[in-house]
């Protein structure tokens, strides 16, 4: 009997300290794991930094060859800016924290491309109005894109709503604060008194908020429109780095076929004149030429993208050249 109770209470003792052991582990694995977690997220965060500074630099890289372009009246696809800088490994630059026996990675690309060969979104309104001329423009650039080009009105009635003040017709006083982050947009705020009132356009995103407009048809539309700041004022396109659609759309009357015949000829002669042979498909639409084309530009988009390691991120930038050949940085986007 004694023998059989010694047998429990060893048997007992067993379990109690496999159970211990058991529980031991599982803190010792617990704190392993979250030591782990903050070891990555440093290491991600001084990834994210060097991606940044990284771009960064590229962009002070593109502002340099902006200002180096000596010409001030004629901007092409010809021009140093317009050569994109492909797949370039930055190894021998950049710490990236691994051992000297590991393969490193560390990749940049991107490339410039002019701000004024795209058709401008904000041009669709005058004096706070649709710009009638400008809607049927883009219209065309709708068809041509194979878009419903009955959303090119609604685009431009809401892009004039958001450059209207909000009126209020109630009396009284407010106060309010508030605090926030984001990469900027189109929504609606409310006054008292008033209908809910957009605020400005800053990005094709922005589209979004317009009935009809789908992310399928934002990609179609991302490489042929733009969002200018308001003091853009021109409505011009740069002939020399136009697309085919955005020409063809420009200029009423003028088919895609006359408007690729354009671009094909303007490769390694730029057009410089209004009087050159090669805009007689554009005289369809008499007296436009000197208020819808133009041959040099302001505003340039410059584009990063970056790989360290197993990060990436890529960074767009509106860049304005202006006169005295400086290069001001209007804004930076990163995805």
């Amino acid at each position: 009997m004694k023998s059989r109770s010694l047998r429990r209470q060893h048997g007992v003792a067993v379990i109690t300290a496999l159970l211990l052991t058991t529980l031991a582990i599982t803190i010792v694995a617990s704190l392993f794991w979250q030591q782990q977690v903050q070891v990555r997220s440093i290491e991600n965060q001084r990834l994210q930094l060097q991606k940044q500074w990284i771009l960064r630099g590229a962009i002070d890289y593109a502002r340099v060859i902006l200002t180096a372009d000596t010409s001030t009246t004629i901007d092409s696809l010809d021009d140093p800016w317009a050569v994109p800088l492909a797949e370039t490994r930055l190894d021998d630059y950049v710490e990236n924290g691994r051992a000297d026996t590991d393969v490193p990675d560390a990749v940049l690309s991107g490339g410039i491309e002019d701000a004024y060969a795209r058709f401008n979104l904000i041009r669709l309104v005058s004096g706070n109005q649709p710009n009638q001329e400008q809607v049927a423009a883009f219209r065309r650039l709708l068809t041509l894109l194979q878009i419903d080009p009955g959303l090119a009105l609604p685009a431009a009635t809401t892009i004039a709503a958001a450059s209207k003040p909000a009126v209020g017709t109630g009396t009284g006083t407010s106060t309010g604060t508030g605090t926030g982050t984001g990469t900027g947009g189109t929504s609606t705020i409310s006054v008292p008194g008033s209908a809910p009132q957009f605020m400005e356009f800053r990005q094709i995103d922005d589209l979004l908020f317009v009935p009809g407009y789908t992310p399928e048809i934002l990609e179609k539309l991302r490489n042929f429109v733009i969002v200018l700041p308001m003091e853009a004022t021109s409505a011009a396109i740069n002939i020399n780095t136009a697309p085919a659609e955005v020409i063809a759309a420009m200029f009423d009357g003028v088919n895609l076929s006359d408007a690729n015949t354009i671009v094909a000829s303007r490769k390694g002669r730029p057009i410089t004149s209004f009087s050159d042979t090669r805009l007689a498909p554009l005289s369809k639409d008499q007296g436009a030429l000197n208020t819808k084309i133009r041959f040099n530009s302001e505003y340039f988009l410059v584009y990063g993208k970056v790989r360290l390691n197993r990060a990436g991120m890529e960074m767009q930038t509106l860049v304005k050249r202006n006169s005295n050949r400086t290069a001001q940085v209007i804004w930076i986007r990163e995805f």
